[in-house]
């Protein structure tokens, strides 16, 4: 093009742009590189200057801590010691001196002899004081940097001095040596610069094409007619924010005054948001701003991309016919995302009435202004409703709105809808009723005339009706009221309302059945549950469950946690707490089985560790038998904690399998959980479980716990025992009750998501004038002599009426235990509730009963103790076993309990 118009190409002129261009950036890279030069010059001096100082303090420091410094110092002759010393590190570490000084200044060393002993020269005031002196100073060989460091003694005082010191010449001669090869490089890297301005330089040349003036004018005359034909506005702002151009569509468009170059786009008077982004710079794709009564689309790119300069263009295109369709657009929008909202919103629980009053809330929040929720009464009760349609009683169970005073029924009104009217006839339908204008009165009003006229003085204009129906069966009806929004609900709105009933019916269906499933297993677990205390004397015991709260999200609900309190024989009891992991009928159900178990383990009186054992065992064949039929719920991770209380000795036997601790409240305040060997959780089997033995004082406290008291999801279980602890601690004087009340009140969450079983003892101790025991040596002989003295004995309690029968019993079991068993035989005789009679005897082997013949000489001594005693059996122990054997007492004697 530029021979075009005669001009050569080859010579690069300095009346162009490109030609001044070029010499302005060559001339700013000498500026550079010259700045650069004097600039390393001045750092390399600064360097110099740091390096030397560096240097002369490492090198007194070193020297003056160095081994012996304080014993040269008070030799006889210190230069002869330090001078050696101090010309060898000097030499070594490159300085130009090192001198040791006394603390009055006075030379022991130097590099010219005949300077020893003479006075230093510089300052010594902050060394003496234990500082550290550096110094600039000119001296005989030329600028340098002296440091002066204290020597330090044994005592902590300074004892002397060491100076060292180094010429800067002799630091920056290394920077210095580098000089002519920095000034090459910086001609290479002129070189190289001047050589890519020229490239630049004629890039831009040929970008311009060789361009005069007059044909840059013709072009841009060109370009001007067409930006200002074209039907889009655009709009170009510079960097700063300013308006630079606009062509006559985008004056139009955005009603801009005539003259708009230079002023920035905040003074332009636009709307905000079109302002806001004229003025952003960032880029926009058919981004639809409301200008006036135009709808536009904008799209908005930078200007510097390609390397041009800072700014944005902005294309402008008239959508208004668009408005229309958009506007449906953003209301099916909105349509959605309330549906969507309400998903999250409405049904967080497994609570009926919670889920209703959500409904309620959120629709009266975001659809209408007043919404009433009525449920057929069965469904409160968790049951479906046996009378469909409007024919069915209904309660009003939740209600949302402006105010309450409008005219609706007040809640839990139960009240049915008539059926003649257009509500009553849409529900037995199952069908949605519209009333746009409920000023009409087109009959819905005769349900309750008076309402009616109440709701519409209110200012009530328009109503939906929808049946809240799941699994075809109708479980109510939510009524949407407008008042303060003038819209009247459309055949749109209608829509809408029974999708969103539609998902509330689902969450409604879903809380009633837990509702049903909950009673059943509470109802199931309440029936497997001690409905009461039995009748013992060893302990106070006081007891609290709380079932799970129903409707926490499928997290709450009846579990498997139980407790109980087993009298044993010879006064004993045993107190048991446990946990079967899960909720529902499935946990309730299997606590029950467990429970049972433990009573029959019981009942054969095993140790704490051999029954938890066979409970084990159990549990691990329950798993099985289940894992055989294909189910996979299954009993492992129950737990369990099992306690035996013996008032005649004080004796408390523990075991627990995955358990907690149990709490020990002592007689005088203390608290402490008891160090029970820890087992694993039933089920798993594999691993023994151990016992722990602790003798309780009189009025001592044993606290039984589930982990629910101590465990929840805003509190971690060390938390909950610590204040499990702390609350119960320093309170010896409460009751078990008390105690009781006192751990629920501390501890208890707000909306117990798991159970809580919580089993309080206060032990009692046997008086020892209710006890009476004897060794019996093994010979028949010894049988009257025990007989006489449990007669006296008895004589002196009172029970006289007993004696017989006592004798009768003691005689034979002594006697058998003389002749079956090995060992010592000692008897016991236990003044409780009953008269219990224990023979002790090394053997391990367990009498039987059975029925003698008439032929046989023996074999009746089991039959008759069988026959007189109300109890009998055996139980073993470490070194044998004791058979025993209860009498009712008298019920005319006084009851003869612990005290």
């Amino acid at each position: 093009m530029a021979a075009r118009y005669g001009r050569r190409r080859s010579v690069l002129r300095m009346r162009t742009v490109a030609g001044q261009v070029f010499l302005l950036q060559v001339a700013i890279v000498v500026l550079l590189v010259a700045a650069a030069m004097t600039a390393l010059v001045l750092q390399s001096r600064s360097d110099s200057e740091r390096e030397a100082r560096n240097r002369s303090v490492a090198v007194a420091e070193t020297f003056a801590n160095a081994p012996g410094m304080e014993e040269a110092l008070n030799a006889p002759n210190p230069t002869a010691v330090l001078q050696p010393r101090a010309e060898e590190a000097r030499k070594r570490s490159g300085v130009d001196f090192i001198v040791v000084l006394n603390t009055d200044g006075i030379r022991y060393t130097h590099p010219l002899t005949d300077r020893i002993g003479k006075k230093f020269v510089g300052n010594l005031r902050p060394a003496l004081a234990g500082g550290i002196v550096t110094e600039k100073i000119t001296g005989t060989i030329g600028p340098l940097v002296q440091a002066v460091v204290p020597i330090i003694g044994a005592d902590g005082k300074v004892v002397g001095l060491v100076s060292a010191g180094i010429t800067i010449e002799k630091v920056s001669g290394v920077v210095e040596e580098q000089i002519p090869l920095l000034l090459g490089a910086a001609a290479g890297i002129l070189a190289l610069t001047t050589g890519g301005t020229a490239l630049v330089s004629r890039r831009l040349r040929r970008q311009t094409h060789g361009l005069g003036p007059s044909e840059m004018t013709r072009m841009y005359e060109h370009h001007d007619a067409v930006l200002h034909a074209v039907r889009e506005g655009v709009v170009i702002v510079g960097g700063d924010g300013r308006m630079l151009l606009a062509n006559d569509e985008a004056r139009r468009l955005l009603d801009l005054p005539p003259e708009v170059e230079g002023i920035p786009v905040a003074e332009l008077g636009l709307d905000p948001a079109t302002a806001r982004l004229l003025a952003s710079g960032r880029i926009a794709n058919d981004e639809v701003y409301v200008v006036g009564d135009r709808l536009l689309a904008v799209n908005q790119r930078t200007t510097d991309q390609a390397g041009g300069p800072p700014g944005t263009v902005a294309t402008l295109r008239d959508t208004t016919e668009l408005q229309a369709l958009t506007g449906s657009a953003d209301v099916a929008r909105g349509r959605l995302k309330l549906l969507y909202d309400a998903g999250t919103e409405i049904g967080t629980t497994l609570d009926v009435v919670r889920t209703c009053e959500e409904l309620a809330e959120f629709a009266a929040a975001r659809f209408a202004d007043f919404v009433t929720v009525d449920l057929v009464e069965a469904v409160l009760r968790g049951e479906e409703p046996t009378v469909a349609g409007g024919g069915a009683e209904m309660r009003r169970t939740a209600f949302s709105g402006l105010r309450y005073d409008s005219g609706f029924y007040p809640l839990g009104k139960l009240f049915r809808f008539s059926p003649g009217t257009p509500v009553g006839s849409g529900v037995s339908a199952g069908e949605s009723v519209l009333e746009p204008d409920l000023a009409a009165l087109t009959g819905w009003q005769e349900q309750d005339p008076e309402r009616a006229r109440k709701l519409v003085e209110y200012g009530i204009h328009s109503m939906i009706a929808v049946p809240l129906r799941a699994r075809g069966v109708i479980l109510g009806v939510v009524v949407f009221w407008r008042s303060q929004k003038p819209q009247p609900f459309e055949a749109e709105d209608l829509s809408v309302a029974e999708e969103l009933v539609a998902r509330a019916a689902v969450s409604v269906d879903n809380a009633r059945r837990y509702t049903r499933e909950h009673t059943m297993a509470v109802t199931l677990q309440r029936s497997l549950l001690p409905r009461g205390l039995p009748e013992q004397n060893a302990i106070d015991v006081a007891y609290r469950y709380l079932p799970a709260q129903a409707g926490l999200g499928g997290l709450g609900g009846v579990g498997g946690d139980w407790f109980d309190i087993i009298p044993l024989p010879g006064a004993r009891v045993a107190l048991v707490v446990g946990d079967v992991v899960g909720h529902g009928l499935h946990a309730a159900a299997t606590m029950g089985r467990l429970r049972t178990a433990v009573h029959n383990f019981s009942a054969l009186d095993l140790p704490p560790d051999e029954l938890l054992w066979h409970l084990d065992e159990l549990v691990a064949r329950i798993d099985q038998d289940e894992a055989a039929d294909g189910s996979d719920t299954v009993v492992t991770g129950a737990t369990c904690l099992y306690a035996i209380y013996d008032p005649v000795s004080g004796r408390c036997t523990m075991a627990r399998a995955g358990h907690l601790q149990p709490l020990l409240l002592h007689p005088d305040g203390s608290a402490e959980f008891a160090e029970v060997p820890g087992g694993p959780p039933l089920g798993l089997g594999g691993l023994p479980f151990e016992t722990l033995d602790v003798v309780l004082e009189q009025d001592s406290h044993l606290v039984l716990y589930t982990d629910g008291l101590v465990e929840d999801r805003h509190r971690d279980i060390d938390e909950g025992l610590t204040l499990l602890l702390r609350t119960l601690a320093d309170h010896p004087a409460r009751t078990p009750d008390e105690t009781c009340e006192a751990a629920l009140r501390a501890l208890l969450p707000e909306n117990p998501r798991d159970d809580i079983a919580l089993l309080v003892g206060r032990t009692r101790v046997l008086d020892t004038e209710r006890v009476a025991d004897w060794e019996v040596p093994p010979e028949p002989a010894a049988v009257s002599r025990i007989r006489a003295a449990v007669a006296g004995k008895l004589a002196e309690w009172g029970l006289t009426e007993e004696a017989f029968t006592t004798e009768l019993i003691l005689s034979e079991l002594v006697t058998n235990a003389i002749r079956y068993a090995i060992g010592p035989i000692h008897v016991r005789l236990i003044r409780d509730r009953n008269l219990i009679c224990e023979v002790y005897d090394h053997s391990s082997t367990s009498p039987h009963l059975r029925q003698a013949a008439i032929t046989d000489e023996g074999g009746r001594g089991l039959f008759l103790v069988a026959q007189f005693a109300e109890r009998w059996g055996t139980r073993y122990t470490a070194a044998g076993k004791v058979i025993w054997a209860e009498q009712p007492l008298h019920p005319a004697l006084p009851d003869h309990r612990i005290p």
